[in-house]
């Protein structure tokens, strides 16, 4: 983490805030459908990410703020961070991330690849949770009620080792 203690979670990166804001549909009609303005503003003196919108289901304004991460982190899709675990999704949401990718790989190679490269990515999000020296993905690291229920159905998933023979799976299944 830095230094400052920023107001708004950081996005660091956009395939981070893209796939948060695809995970948190229309509060009022449940559409996740939203197409998305993306640019910066200040709030209080602060300079933040901002995605704004018009949910087309029931026309509700939405707006997201989001804090500027210390560096950008460029790499080809899906980039969804640097070494630093989220501040957007706990550890459990990026569990079923990879999940939901796991239990939809296509039949076309080129396709599966492509979405165990989201599975992948997502198991190494869940890793960067881990503090050096530990072995599991502590108790803090579960924010919200759909993280614990995944952590709480079956925690030793969230196992250092567990987790690293499951990701290196989704690479080497998508490499075939």
């Amino acid at each position: 983490m830095s230094e400052y203690d920023p107001k708004y979670a950081i996005a660091r990166t956009d395939d981070e805030a893209v796939l948060y804001l695809e995970l948190h549909p229309c509060p009022d009609c449940g559409s996740a459908d939203t197409p998305w303005e993306q640019g910066l503003t200040d709030e209080d003196g602060e300079l933040v990410i901002s995605y704004s919108g018009v949910c087309p289901g029931c026309e509700a304004e939405r707006e997201y703020l989001f804090g500027m991460p210390e560096r950008e982190t460029f790499a080809p899709f899906p980039n969804f961070g640097g070494p630093e675990p989220s501040e957007l999704l706990d550890a459990g949401q990026w569990m079923q991330v990879a999940d939901s990718a796991a239990g939809s790989v296509p039949d076309d190679q080129a396709e599966a690849a492509y979405v165990l490269s989201i599975a992948r990515a997502a198991v190494e999000e869940v890793v960067k949770f881990i503090p050096p020296g530990t072995l599991t993905v502590p108790d803090d690291a579960f924010w919200t009620d759909e993280g614990r229920d995944v952590r709480n159905a079956e925690p030793g998933r969230f196992r250092l080792e567990r987790l690293l023979v499951v990701r290196d799976s989704y690479r080497d299944t998508g490499a075939n």
